[in-house]
């Protein structure tokens, strides 16, 4: 069994291409990232609107789309592509993840992953910064 960490994207970007990790400049992007990492993971993905899942390495052209903007139908699409791409990577029967996404990015992707958690669930954005901060600084 696999750790796998999945992040979602974030609206405050840099100006210019850059590897998606560091494209996205919030702190609350940052601090998820810091703490995915020191989980250890064997594998950590980014969950974009525009994109649907990316490797932390991918360079990538700022953006402006949001699965809050979308219609039902492109949601729709943008879980089946989300899948896709993670069948290719891992599996979602095995595996476990752990999602420091919010809830949009996550809520149709859940029914297909047999073992998850969701370590923010239900935290308003400064508790979400609280509770990573702390957790880091253990």
């Amino acid at each position: 069994m696999k750790k796998i960490v999945l992040i979602s994207c974030v609206s405050k970007k840099l100006p210019h291409k850059a590897k998606a990790k560091d494209l996205y400049v919030s702190p609350l992007f940052k601090l998820n990232l810091a703490y995915a990492q020191s989980l250890n993971p064997d594998a950590i993905y980014i969950l974009l609107a525009k994109y649907g899942l990316l490797d932390l390495d991918t360079e990538i052209e700022p953006y402006d789309v949001t699965l809050n903007k979308m219609s039902a139908r492109q949601v729709r699409a943008w879980v089946q592509d989300v899948l896709r791409q993670l069948e290719n990577r891992v599996n979602l029967k095995i595996d476990h993840f752990i999602f420091l996404a919010g809830n949009n990015y996550r809520k149709y992707l859940i029914p297909y992953i047999k073992s998850y958690e969701v370590p923010l669930e239900g935290l308003p954005i400064g508790r979400q910064l609280q509770y990573l901060s702390k957790r880091l600084h253990e």
